[in-house]
């Protein structure tokens, strides 16, 4: 504190009551930056889950100890309600196996001798028992030789034609031309990489041990020229995202190594835009070296409809487009309330501000949670959030308009009732249809598969590399949303693509177009046609 000595007062009193203002001055700063220590602290080394425990604290996960399933894990067994004279018991029992999985049947019978009853009667077979285990066949390379047979005239040779003297079968339409790769090891390779985060190095050394030579490089040229061959349907699934009631939006980071005129350190970034109706989801990603608006304004340039976001700034245009009514996200906003219970520490007061915003939000997906436990219509839901989740909104933004004039805006808890404030006009536009969803955790959600892959293979090399990944998300991600595996979707528009000459044998090839079981099993098959 620097003061000028000679406006101070002479008096005692007034000298006290300066050193007392400035002190609660001071107090008020340190509690800030207390909290901001705190705050980082929990952003290193805290629990990532968002749940309000018992105790507030962390729970220490053991090193080497698998740790024991929470309530809400799937778990192996399959849990059944049993009716005991007025009451319900939850009984344990294994999960059956898939129905669509292939069997086979091994019968342990008796011997011969076994079967004859002590009076000397063959026994009679009354009945079987049946139990069944799970086995795996592991992965199996093998070589598909495609032999052509030529044929020609041993009388003229061919001569007395007007066509070629050697007649062959013509090659059969690949995806990649002239590639050494079937549908089926494009669609295994670049499942392993863009669904379980194997990057091409690690597959490299699997297939060494496997006996084949397959390096990283060619691996990365097939993924490249793949998405180059799958273009057509990519725009069909573009189409569908734009053509729908809802877009949700949401991009990250990602790093390019080989970028021209940028330096290898710099952030790039990939985004995804997901259809939000929940009769058909479709997803695409892009990569950009930018996280300016432009992208998102040019991919929804003649958009009509909702659109679903975070606070990020670049959103802002969306707010003056008049086709496009801007909604945000509840998720983000509780989320800054939440920094501010982890940064209070173990020893906080339950009942503080936070813990009343975070009442106000838990209350607003409770309605979302029984709408959607009971299968209600689109119309019902709408109906539901007028009746119920309005009035409570309506509480929850006079409660924050108080709260704010006696919350010092620097503060955690400041920042969070400022920026709930601020988007406010967003975050309730998801009472206006009840299509919408009070948050964008689809397309967080959508994001995060990259995310898990960014953190084993870390970077790109190329822009281009990074395009064609994005093609490959898309893919693979729809594939997913519409309850379709991955390699089984990949491996069939593989097989058929080369193959497709109208819009309507590519239209075929989108994911609800295609049945499940049947696709599944068509995948099983040993060699590709």
């Amino acid at each position: 504190m620097n003061f000028d000595v000679s406006t101070l007062p002479n008096d005692t009193e007034s000298l006290k009551r300066i050193i007392i203002e400035q002190q609660g001055h001071f107090d008020k700063e340190t509690g800030i930056l207390l909290e901001q220590i705190r705050h980082l602290r929990d952003k290193l080394f805290g629990r990532k889950s968002e749940k309000i425990t018992a105790d507030s604290g962390v729970r220490p996960v053991p090193l080497f100890d698998m740790p024991e399933p929470e309530d809400n894990e799937l778990s192996d067994a399959k849990e059944e309600k049993i009716d005991i004279s007025g009451h319900t018991r939850k009984k344990s029992g294994r999960k059956p196996l898939p129905e669509d999985l292939p069997r086979v049947d091994v019968v342990h019978d008796l011997p011969e001798e076994k079967k004859v009853c002590g009076c000397g009667c063959h026994l009679s077979r009354i009945g079987e028992e049946i139990s069944e285990q799970l086995d795996i066949i592991p992965a199996r390379i093998q070589v598909i030789r495609n032999i052509r047979p030529k044929y020609a005239c041993r009388q003229c040779e061919g001569v007395e034609g007007s066509g070629p003297t050697v007649k062959i079968a013509p090659v059969s339409a690949q995806i990649i031309p002239k590639s050494m790769a079937t549908a089926g090891l494009l669609a295994y390779v670049l499942t392993a990489k863009f669904v379980d985060a194997l990057p091409f190095y690690r597959q490299e050394k699997q297939f060494a041990r496997l006996g084949v030579e397959m390096n990283r490089a060619t691996m990365c040229n097939w993924a490249m020229k793949a998405v180059e061959a799958c273009q057509p349907l990519l725009n069909l699934l573009q189409e569908e995202v734009v053509a729908g009631p809802v877009v949700q939006a949401d991009e990250t980071t990602v790093q390019v190594l080989s970028e021209p005129g940028r330096d290898p350190t710099s952030k790039s970034y990939m985004w995804v835009f997901r259809r939000g109706d929940p009769k058909k989801s479709v997803l695409i990603y892009q990569y950009h070296p930018t996280r300016a608006g432009d992208v998102a304004s040019a991919f929804l340039r003649d958009y009509k409809g909702y659109v679903q976001t975070d606070g990020y700034s670049g959103y802002d245009f969306l707010d003056r487009k008049q086709d496009i009514r801007h909604i945000g996200c509840w998720a983000h906003a509780r989320r800054k309330f939440m920094d501010v219970i982890k940064a209070q520490g173990k020893n906080r007061k339950k009942t503080g501000s936070a813990d009343v915003a975070l009442k106000y939000i838990r209350d607003i997906y409770r309605i979302e949670k029984e709408a959607k436990g009971k299968e209600l219509s689109v119309e019902e839901i709408y109906l539901v959030r007028q009746e119920q989740s309005k009035p409570i909104l309506e509480q929850f933004k006079q409660w924050l308009s108080k709260r704010s004039l006696q919350t010092p805006p620097k503060g955690l808890l400041g920042k969070a009732i400022s920026y709930t404030l601020k988007q406010w006009d967003r975050l309730v536009g998801y009472v206006e249809d009840g299509i919408l969803s009070p948050d964008n955790n689809a397309a967080e959600n959508s994001i995060r598969p990259f995310v898990v892959g960014r953190k084993n293979w870390l970077f790109a090399g190329t822009p281009e590399g990074a395009a064609a990944s994005a093609g490959l998300y898309s893919l693979i991600e729809t594939a997913k949303a519409n309850d379709l595996e991955p390699y089984s979707y990949l491996r069939h528009i593989f097989k058929k693509l080369p193959k497709a000459t109208t819009l309507q044998d590519i239209e075929a090839l989108l994911p609800w177009r295609l049945d499940k079981k049947k696709l599944y099993l068509d995948s099983l098959t040993e060699v590709d046609n």
